[in-house]
């Protein structure tokens, strides 16, 4: 008999040896059989389906943003691959500003972590719970993403020098072809000592924020909050790494300038305006935090801290309007002019946009005839081709003599204006030639008129009928009780309809705020030399940075720019709708 049939032979005849035997396979089968595991197993199972999205979203969306800080780094004419310049593109763009901005940026990293830390504090005092041994394989888990992160970047020089390395292998008289060389080139870069040890060094660090946030997970009484809780605290511990990095980027940048600067009597006062302009916005936030705790009061003291934060404001506000035009003296001039074309555009377009597409929302919305035609109509210059829309308004808004509107306006004793050719402001046109208005106060030039209204003219239709589904969506019944109280045609449509559309008012602003910052194909069509820059925003300006001068990396850093003022305003938008905006 062999030692197997014993073993089994004495199981079977000791009840006490069976009950043991059927106790440590119940144990070793309870945590598969367990509703934590099948928890886990369907969690794993919806990631899976899922990952097919997350690739997309990092092809189509991560990498090109990723690509973009990378290349805004770079430096040289001609060449996608240039030599390092740190924030040299940043700061030929917006001169010294460039190092307030990254100090900034690297603070406001690391305060929106310590919120969300301080957000899961006050939830789990609430709650009673305990979650904080999840920031351990939280923290883990945020610091092997970070070298994955760091990876990437060190694999985009490899992979983007092969086209050198071809080139210069086939004037060396290589045999292979270049598909050939490309894939042998590749596998090289993939076996480079110091990106495969930050890889694996990277996925061993998951694999153990992975492991551990298993056993940190089975020792926590389970609610449906661990998750909440482990989000935020990887989320705030990944913000804080790259807070720290982009500070001690700039930092380094800072000192290289310095450095640079050692033979000079003078060295760059990168720390003054930093110094000063920092002062000025926390003077700022100072006023803004007293002004908001007078108004919870009714006496002198609120008077007292009224007249304290408005003084704190002016202080501020001339502190920033002293220092900010000088730190960014150095930067580029077409870049600011772009800057402000856009701003001229953003405020010339969206006030009209909305004002023209509620009030024909609110006159379709009633019962009349024709009503669908009209929604058609209104709809069509949305969906009319852009570039072919652009090239009939140029033939209409011509400077020549002979041109339609000239023409148009000829009937009223006026003209011939030279629309689209006029570089010069607005408000300098009404005032003449005896009034030289300085150059802030000129406002657009006729030309960037013609290029709002074009604007105005594409998206009424869009914002009315996105409107039109809003007013739908408002219960007839709140109307009738309006009624019944006694309001009039006005009071509904202030304190019923606009609240109700509200939501929707500010889905279309930021939708609106975004298009104008980002609006390009009309613009460049409508362009031409006659204007002098005037209708150049900063699409535009970025577009010549890359395509007519082919500066690669100057472009880049100038698009990173544009992504941070276009997330700032809608940060701030979404700050200002918190109280204004109804939901339902």
């Amino acid at each position: 008999m062999s030692t197997s049939d014993e073993v089994t032979t004495r199981i079977e005849a000791d009840p006490e040896m069976q009950q043991a035997v059927a106790t440590t396979e119940e144990r070793s089968t309870s945590f598969f059989r367990s509703r934590r595991f099948r928890k886990i197993a369907e969690a794993s199972l919806a990631y899976l389906f899922l990952l097919p999205a997350f690739l997309i979203v990092f092809i189509f969306g991560i990498y090109p943003i990723a690509f973009s800080i990378y290349q805004s780094t770079q430096r040289g004419l001609n060449k996608i691959v240039g030599t390092y310049t740190g924030m040299g593109n940043y700061v030929r763009a917006i001169g010294d500003l460039a190092y307030v901005l990254g100090f900034w940026m690297a603070l406001l990293l690391v305060f929106m972590a310590v919120r969300g830390l301080w957000q899961a504090r006050t939830k789990a005092v609430e709650n009673e719970d305990r979650p904080w041994l999840l920031a351990f394989p939280a923290a883990l888990l945020a610091v092997g993403f970070a070298v994955f992160t760091w990876t990437f970047f060190t694999l985009l020089p490899l992979l983007l020098g092969t086209g050198d390395q071809i080139r210069a292998a086939l004037r060396a008289g290589a045999t292979e072809t270049s598909s050939e060389l490309f894939l042998q080139f590749i596998a090289e870069g993939l076996k480079d000592p110091q990106l495969q040890r930050l890889f694996w060094a990277s996925v061993l660090i998951m694999i153990a924020a992975f492991l551990l946030t298993l056993f940190v997970r089975r020792k926590l009484p389970e609610n449906n909050r661990i998750n909440s809780y482990y989000v935020t605290l990887f989320t705030s511990s990944l913000l804080i790494i790259g807070g720290v990095a982009l500070f001690a980027w700039v930092l380094h940048n800072v000192v290289t300038v310095y450095a640079e600067a050692a033979a000079d009597a003078e060295p760059p006062g990168i720390w003054t305006y930093v110094a000063t302009i920092s002062a000025g916005f926390v003077l700022l936030a100072l006023s803004w935090v007293v002004w908001r705790n007078a108004g919870k009061r009714e006496s002198t003291a609120a008077l007292l801290l009224q007249l304290t934060a408005g003084s704190l404001l002016i202080i501020g506000a001339y502190i920033l309007i002293v220092e900010i035009p000088s730190a960014a003296a150095s930067g580029d001039a077409k870049w600011y002019r772009g800057l402000t074309n856009t701003l001229y555009y953003s405020l010339g377009t969206l006030p009209f946009q909305f004002i023209f597409a509620l009030l024909l929302a609110v006159f379709l919305f009633q019962k009349i005839r024709f009503k669908t035609g009209f929604r058609m109509i209104f709809f069509m210059p949305y969906i009319t081709p852009v570039v072919g829309a652009a090239a009939i308004f140029r033939m209409l808004f011509s400077g020549q003599p002979q041109s339609l509107m000239n023409r148009l306006i000829g009937f009223f004793g006026l003209g011939p204006w030279r629309w689209l050719n006029e570089p010069i402001g607005i408000f300098q046109l009404i005032a003449g030639d005896a009034v030289n208005l300085p150059t802030w106060l000129a406002g657009p030039s006729l030309a960037l008129v013609v290029v709002m209204i074009f604007g105005v003219w594409t998206f009424v239709g869009f914002n009315t009928v996105i409107l039109l589904a809003g007013l739908g969506g408002i219960p007839p019944d709140v109307y009738e009780a309006a009624s019944i109280d006694g309001a009039n045609g006005w009071q509904k449509f202030r304190h019923v309809t606009l609240p109700l559309l509200s939501s929707t008012i500010y889905f279309l602003f930021i939708y609106a705020l975004i298009g104008t910052f980002k609006a390009f194909n009309h613009i460049y069509v409508l362009r031409n030399s006659a204007q002098l820059g005037s209708t150049d925003t900063a699409s535009v300006v970025i577009f010549d940075a890359f395509q007519r001068d082919s500066r690669f990396g100057y472009a880049a850093a100038l698009s990173v720019l544009l992504l941070l003022i276009v997330l700032g305003l809608t940060a701030v938008n979404n700050r200002l709708s918190q109280r204004g905006v109804y939901y339902g």
